[in-house]
């Protein structure tokens, strides 16, 4: 690997509960030097650092300890990336129940709680806090339905697997009655199109099988839907790589995850990796 590629810093934030040790660990493995929680005034010297002796560095950034200091991380990235070291930031999210229940099931403390401050308030301070990183984050992770072997996989594939400069696309399939995912750019519903699940022989089957494939496949309405999709996608996914961005997620979403999305999911899929370009495919309620 030369020089110019081992300049690689990934910043790791995100919620409490929401995963970021198990990414910094992944990282690890990964041969990345990780730093937890490190001081936010320190990173020009970091800099200083990588551009002297290059190599893959991940910061864990704790919002506690540094609730003064979280604004400047904007302008640190852009310092970062001014002085071509290629730099991400990867925020982690879930939902406030999630956390709530991950937290009651290991009994450990959150670190914005105490005995005047409840756990739901502690999470929404923590929201709030972090808020400006959400909106600068390269890469937005919700854990909600995520294990923690599904969430190393994402670091393994999307991250660790994203060449330098290259645009890493994630599809994933859903179901409405579960929830929307918060972690996508763009999200489709195609809750119009024929359901399989109404047709008996096809209702414990799954989008990613011959019958309702051949089903689907007859259907005008799925048939224009897919080539509709696949022409926006061919149109848009150059221009969000020519703004050199590392990450793109894109979701599709039927009443219940199982058909409809995996379906089109598949066949998005097939045709970007056709055209030589990295996917990920996540069939999240399947």
């Amino acid at each position: 690997m030369d020089n110019t590629a081992k300049r690689r810093l990934i910043f790791v934030s995100g919620l409490s509960g929401a995963g970021k040790s198990v990414v910094l660990n992944t990282l690890e493995d990964l041969d990345f030097y990780c730093i937890d929680n490190f001081p936010i005034g320190l990173l020009e010297t970091l800099a200083e650092q990588i551009e002297q002796y290059p190599r893959l560095i991940a910061i864990g950034i704790n919002a506690r300890s540094q609730e003064s200091r979280i604004p400047e991380l904007t302008s640190s990235l852009e310092h970062f990336r001014h002085r071509h070291i290629d730099t991400e930031l990867i925020f982690l999210e879930a939902d406030n129940d999630v956390l709530t229940k991950r937290y009651s099931e290991t009994r450990r403390k959150h670190p914005f709680s105490s005995s005047i401050i409840s756990l739901h308030d502690a999470i929404e301070n923590e929201h709030r806090l972090l808020n400006p990183l959400v909106a600068i984050a390269d890469l937005k992770i919700d854990t909600s339905h995520t294990t923690v072997h599904d969430l190393r996989n994402i670091i393994h594939e999307r991250v660790s697997g994203r060449k330098s400069a290259s645009l890493s696309i994630q599809l994933i399939s859903f179901g409405y009655k579960h929830g929307t995912p918060r972690d996508a750019d763009f999200i489709f519903d195609v809750r119009c199109l024929p359901n399989p699940y109404w047709i008996k022989d096809l209702r414990a089957l799954s989008g990613k099988e011959t019958p309702v494939i051949e089903y689907l496949q007859q259907q005008s309405l799925v048939r224009k839907m897919s080539d509709q999709l696949i022409s926006f996608l061919t149109d848009w996914i150059p221009v969000f790589e020519t703004e050199n961005r590392s990450y793109l997620t894109i979701a599709v979403g039927c009443t219940g995850g199982r058909h409809r999305s995996v379906y089109l999911i598949e066949q998005l899929a097939k045709t970007i990796q056709d055209s030589g370009k990295q996917v990920l495919v996540r069939h999240r309620d399947l």
